[in-house]
C-alpha cells in the first residue's frame, strides 16, 4: 500500500494568506492554464487534495498555481515556496526565468550552502540548443502586474550591476555576492512582473535584469562555484532572450560555452558557439563579434581543430577592426574587447602548444587592460605569462611574472586566483632545488597566500 503524503501546510498557509476560497483559486488555475493554451478541469476538490497532500499537480498545473497565487498576493510565489519542489530543485526546471531568478536569489541567501555544491553538468552547456521560448513568451505575456515599472527601476538595476561588477573586478567573487542576489530575488526579477508603459522599456528591464544575472553567475565561477554558476547562466540566458534574441541571447550562449572551456569541458562548446554566432551575426557590433569568434577559436583548439581555430582567430581579428554599431552593455562588462580577445588568443595558442605566441598575446591584453580597474584580470594573466615563460625554459623571468601576480592577488577573495597560486607550486619546488633567484622567497609567498 502506498504511504500516505504528508499535508502540504506551505500551500495551504499560502492560500489562507490571500484570502482566498479553493474554488476561486481552482477558477484562477483554470484561466491560467487557459492563458497558456491548455484547458483544465481543475475544481475546488483538486485543490483540496493538494493541500491534504493526497495529489500533486501534474503536467504545468504547479506552475500556474504558483502563479494564480502570485497574481492574488501580488508578489512572486515560486512552486518552492508553495511546496511543489524541493530546494534542491535546479533553477532550470522551473520554466519561468522570472521565477527561476526568484528562486535561485534567495537560494543564495537562505541556502547558500546548498547552492554552493551544485553541479555543473555537461548536458546543461547544451541547454539553450534545446530552448522552447515560445512557451516561456506566452507565460510571460499573459501577466498584467498591478505596479507600473519605469525607466528609473531600470536605470538602477543597470547602476547596481556595474557598481558591483566594479567591485568584483578588485576584490573578487566572495565581494558583495549575497547583495547581488539578494537584489536579483527581492527587487530586479519581481520587477519583470509589472506593466510597462512601452514594449522597448519592457525588453529593456528584462536585458538589464539578464546582466544582473549574468554578474551573480560569474561571481559563483569566481569562487569555483560552477553548478551554482551554471544555473545563473542559463536563467540569464532565458531573460535575455525576451529582452533580444539576437545579441544578447547569443552572449548569453557564449557566456556557457566560456564557463565550460575553463573547466576544461569542451562537449557541445562548439556547436553551442556557432548557434550564438548564427543567431548574432548582423545584429551585433564588432566588438561584440569578436568576443564570439574568440570564444569559437577557443572551442576548436579545445577539440583539437586546429585549421578550424586559426581561422576562428581570423575572423576575430577582422571583427575588431569593424567601426560600427557601439558595445552595448551586456559585453561591455568583460572589458576592452581588444584585450579580452588577446587573452583568450592567448588560451587558444596555449591549447595548440604555442608557448611564443601565447607569450605575445599574454603581453599584450596587459597593455590593454586599465591596471586598477582590471586588477584581477592584470593578476591572472601575469599568472599565465608565467606559466608560458616556464613552458620555454625561462625560470628567471617566470619567476618574476609570477611575483607580479602574487602581488595583485592579495586581498581577494577569488577560487581562480588561488587555484592559480597553487598550480605554479610544483614548479617552483623545481625551481627551488635549481637554486633559480628569488625562488624560494616566492614558494614563501604563496604558501602564505594560500594559509
Amino acid at each position: 500500500m502506498a504511504a500516505q503524503r504528508e499535508p502540504n501546510s506551505r500551500l495551504r498557509e499560502t492560500i489562507d494568506a490571500t484570502s482566498c476560497t479553493y474554488e476561486a483559486l481552482a477558477k484562477d488555475v483554470r484561466r491560467v492554464a487557459a492563458e497558456n493554451g491548455e484547458i483544465l478541469q481543475t475544481n475546488k476538490s483538486a485543490v483540496s487534495h493538494w493541500v491534504n497532500g493526497t495529489r500533486q499537480p501534474t503536467g504545468r498545473t504547479g506552475q500556474y498555481l504558483a502563479e494564480a497565487l502570485s497574481r492574488r498576493a501580488g508578489r512572486t510565489i515560486t512552486q518552492i515556496e508553495i511546496g511543489l519542489r524541493a530546494p534542491q530543485t535546479e533553477a532550470t526546471d522551473e520554466p519561468d526565468p522570472v521565477l527561476a531568478a526568484t528562486d535561485l536569489g534567495r537560494a543564495d541567501v537562505e541556502r547558500r550552502r546548498f547552492l554552493a555544491v551544485a553541479a555543473f553538468t555537461t548536458a546543461g552547456v547544451a541547454m539553450p540548443l534545446a530552448y522552447d521560448h515560445e512557451a516561456t513568451a506566452r507565460m510571460l505575456r499573459t501577466r498584467t502586474g498591478m505596479v507600473m515599472a519605469g525607466v528609473e527601476d531600470v536605470d538602477v538595476v543597470r547602476q547596481v550591476t556595474v557598481a558591483f561588477s566594479a567591485a568584483d573586478e578588485r576584490l573578487g567573487g566572495g565581494h558583495g555576492l549575497t547583495t547581488v542576489t539578494a537584489y536579483l530575488a527581492d527587487t530586479a526579477a519581481p520587477m519583470l512582473r509589472g506593466r510597462f508603459p512601452s514594449e522597448a522599456l519592457r525588453r529593456a528591464a528584462f536585458g538589464a535584469v539578464a546582466e544582473l544575472a549574468y554578474l551573480a553567475g560569474w561571481k559563483h565561477h569566481d569562487l569555483g562555484q560552477e553548478g551554482a554558476a551554471q544555473r545563473y547562466y542559463q536563467v540569464g540566458y532565458q531573460l535575455a532572450y525576451e529582452a533580444d534574441p539576437h545579441g544578447h541571447a547569443a552572449w548569453m550562449m557564449r557566456a556557457l560555452a566560456h564557463q565550460a572551456l575553463s573547466l576544461k569541458q569542451p562537449h557541445h562548446c562548439v556547436d553551442l558557439v556557432e548557434g550564438a554566432l548564427a543567431r548574432g551575426l548582423g545584429h551585433i557590433d564588432g566588438q561584440t563579434e569578436a568576443l564570439l569568434h574568440i570564444t569559437h577559436a577557443r572551442a576548436y583548439a579545445s577539440v583539437g581543430e586546429k585549421p578550424a581555430a586559426a581561422r576562428a582567430l581570423l575572423a576575430a581579428e577582422d571583427a575588431l577592426l569593424r567601426d560600427d554599431a557601439p558595445q552595448p552593455s551586456y559585453s561591455r562588462v568583460s572589458g576592452p574587447a581588444a584585450g579580452t580577445v588577446a587573452s583568450h588568443t592567448a588560451r587558444t595558442l596555449t591549447d595548440l602548444a604555442d608557448h611564443v605566441g601565447t607569450e605575445q598575446q599574454h603581453r599584450d591584453a596587459l597593455v590593454r587592460w586599465d591596471p586598477e580597474k582590471y586588477k584581477r584580470v592584470h593578476a591572472l594573466t601575469y599568472a599565465d605569462l608565467g606559466d608560458s615563460l616556464a613552458a620555454q625554459a625561462r625560470a628567471d623571468e617566470a619567476v618574476a611574472a609570477w611575483s607580479q601576480a602574487l602581488a595583485l592577488m592579495e586581498g581577494m577573495t577569488s577560487d581562480r586566483t588561488r587555484k592559480a597560486i597553487t598550480s605554479l607550486r610544483s614548479t617552483l619546488a623545481i625551481y627551488q632545488r635549481r637554486k633559480v633567484p628569488g625562488a624560494a622567497e616566492l614558494a614563501r609567498r604563496a604558501r602564505e597566500a594560500l594559509a
